[in-house]
């Protein structure tokens, strides 16, 4: 066996997996290096992907020929879209997934994967020369020689799991730390820091009252992840299940608060705000007399359940006692309690927006190493990741998404310019251009940068084009027939909108907010015409179409509008200035401006308007001295 690839990636989780399948699918020799083979994509915590702009990331890895969003639709037990009572900027997929039957689609899906092997091991050091990664060492001996290394070690890194007063070593429950890396890597003048994040007790199924909690069904229609041509639902779907705590469980859990971890000094790392544990929000929001709790189902055919809301570090017997006055878990039985976990992160401001470390030439860094929360922020920046070390190895331009294009654009570009303080989790909030990066067209976005570089396949190309043809081809219709009052007026108000007093086109019609495509196409044979010719050849995709037509046409204004805003600020992203200024010497700029910026070594003049302590009034000088 010989022992040198292309591309090394360290870590078969969420980041590892797209990075690895997409530098084999992309021509590179790769090696895929796990302490667990049969632990590859294990979901640590939640066994859910998707949801508020996480299910958005989902379908822009699919849309690049990523795997997630495939493996995600053959094992989910559940289905929904949320935020429905918003606009479609805001419409999110989430799915429940077996989380055994998760892990066995990807192992399946990256056996099968052309120029990439598995190596079950623990990688102790990375070799460097000259500044420049060309290896690995393994906890077998084993030395591993590589053009470019993907580091996603997830919370493995010198991992420490705690449960109350009790500590132990690990990454995850009954999984060793990895031990060393972080000191080697260090070593060569990158800094790392520690973060904290937790999950919540596992329950027994046979346990539970679910008589005594309300119920929360999935949906069965047309929506799944991937843009394939895939059948929708491939398993049996299941419920999940809600109840709130009450003040007696928080009065138990308000007891035992000085044998938390989190408030008695144990734990000093910073843990994620927006997925807060149990006995964070009793102290955060001391009047909150309940907290909503959802059971979620860990598979088809196993009775564990996932207590989502109810993550905690405190002592087993305590977890328990206040579960126990939750009606629906007063004969509770658990599998295990929940635990907090502390692990080494990496400052990302250290990274190029190809997630290449700006300190070791090609060595890159992808997921929770980069102090992200979730399995899709991992994936999202797995894929960037595994696309540039195969560019590194091979040649071509660097692969960067710039803030307008996707949500993993926002992301990274977050992650560089402005760092970490606690651990990131993507929302849509973060996105100023979220109209432009709507679930329903990420294909349209992303798919033909994907097909220039090879990763996105012809078969995922042409269902591409197609699809932009036939919504180009329904809006374009919609825009040029006229609509006569005597002909629609009595469906309208059947739609219950008001009649016509004149002739119009039918985009004006769709336009009001009582009239849907599917509400009003019966009531105008042309268009039904239209529509069934359109979708003829695609009538397994032909609601997603007509969903992606419908967003267009009630939201176009919405949507040239922000396109405009857009271009005009990447006026500034083709300012270039890194390398041009001496900022220490540029007494013009705020202090704050010249340490930040010497930091953080900005590729724009807008990626510096984005660095949080950089003023306007520091713009301007950069503007000046660049002769804007």
């Amino acid at each position: 066996m010989d022992f040198k690839y292309d591309v090394i990636v360290i870590g078969a989780g969420h980041a590892g997996c797209e990075a690895a399948a997409a530098a084999a699918n992309l021509g590179s020799k790769t090696c895929l290096i796990t302490m667990d083979m049969n632990k590859i994509g294990q979901m640590s915590c939640n066994p859910a992907v998707g949801g508020i702009a996480k299910g958005q990331i989902v379908r822009e890895i699919d849309a690049m020929g990523g795997q997630m969003g495939l493996v995600t639709d053959e094992t989910a037990i559940q289905f929904r879209i949320l935020n429905r009572s918003k606009g479609p900027a805001m419409w999110s997929p989430r799915a429940q997934c077996d989380r055994e039957k998760f892990i066995w689609a990807w192992r399946e899906k990256l056996d099968h994967t052309p120029n990439l092997h598995i190596w079950q091991d623990t990688v102790c050091e990375l070799l460097v020369e000259n500044g420049e990664v060309t290896g690995l060492v393994t906890a077998w001996g084993v030395t591993f020689h590589a053009k470019c290394i993907v580091l996603t070690a997830g919370t493995f890194l010198n991992g420490l799991m705690h449960i109350g007063r009790t500590k132990l070593p690990g990454g995850r429950m009954a999984e060793p730390a990895s031990y060393q890396l972080t000191e080697s890597i260090a070593r060569h003048g990158i800094t790392y820091g520690r973060m904290k994040t937790g999950t919540p007790v596992r329950i027994d199924a046979r346990s539970v009252h679910f008589d005594l909690m309300e119920t929360q069904d999935g949906e069965c229609d047309f929506h799944k992840f991937s843009f394939m041509n895939t059948s929708v639902r491939h398993l049996k779907q299941l419920q999940c299940w809600t109840c709130y705590t009450n003040e007696e469980v928080h009065r138990i859990l308000r007891d035992g608060l000085a044998d938390s971890p989190l408030f008695n000094g144990q734990i000093q790392s910073i843990g994620p705000r927006y997925c807060p544990s149990i006995e964070t929000k009793i102290v955060t929001f001391p009047d909150k007399n309940q907290h909503q709790l959802f059971l979620e189902p860990e598979g088809e055919t196993t009775h564990e359940l996932y207590l989502n809301g109810f993550s905690s570090s405190l002592p087993m017997d305590i977890q328990i006692a206040a579960l126990k006055k939750v009606p629906a878990f007063k004969d509770l039985v658990i599998y295990r309690p929940g635990y907090a976990i502390e692990y080494d992160y990496f400052d990302p401001t250290q990274l190029k927006h190809t997630l290449e470390s700006k300190v070791i030439k090609n060595l890159f860094f992808a997921g929770q190493v980069n102090g992200t929360t979730g399995y899709e922020e991992a994936g999202g920046q797995g894929l960037v990741a595994g696309i540039n070390a195969h560019i590194n190895c091979h040649g071509g331009q660097p692969f960067t998404l710039a803030r307008d294009e996707a949500y993993i654009g926002v992301l990274i570009d977050d992650l560089v310019t402005k760092g970490v303080d606690e651990p990131y989790r993507m929302f849509t909030s973060r996105a100023e251009y979220r109209i432009l990066l709507r679930m329903d067209d990420a294909d349209m976005r992303l798919t033909e940068r994907a097909y220039q570089l090879g990763l996105a396949k012809e078969d995922r190309y042409q269902l591409m084009k197609n699809k932009k043809e036939a919504v180009e081809q329904l809006v374009s219709f919609a825009r040029n027939y006229s609509m006569k009052p005597a002909l629609i007026n009595d469906a309208l108000e059947q739609i219950g909108t008001t009649p016509l007093r004149q002739g119009c086109k039918l985009i004006d019609v769709l336009n009001r907010p009582q009239v849907t495509i599917a509400n009003i196409m019966e009531h105008v044979p042309a268009f039904k015409r239209e529509i069934e010719k359109v979708t003829a050849d695609e009538a397994d995709r032909k609601e997603e179409i007509l969903e992606a037509a419908e967003i267009l046409i009630k939201y176009q204004g919405y949507i040239d509008r922000e396109r405009m805003i857009a271009e005009k600020l990447a006026r500034l992203e083709s300012i270039k200035i890194k390398g041009k200024f001496d900022y220490a010497s540029l007494q013009s700029l705020s202090t704050e401006a010249r340490q930040k910026l010497i930091k953080i070594d900005p590729e724009t003049i807008a990626q510096a308007s984005r660095i949080p302590g950089v003023s306007p009034s520091d713009i301007n000088v950069l503007l000046v001295l660049s002769g804007r």
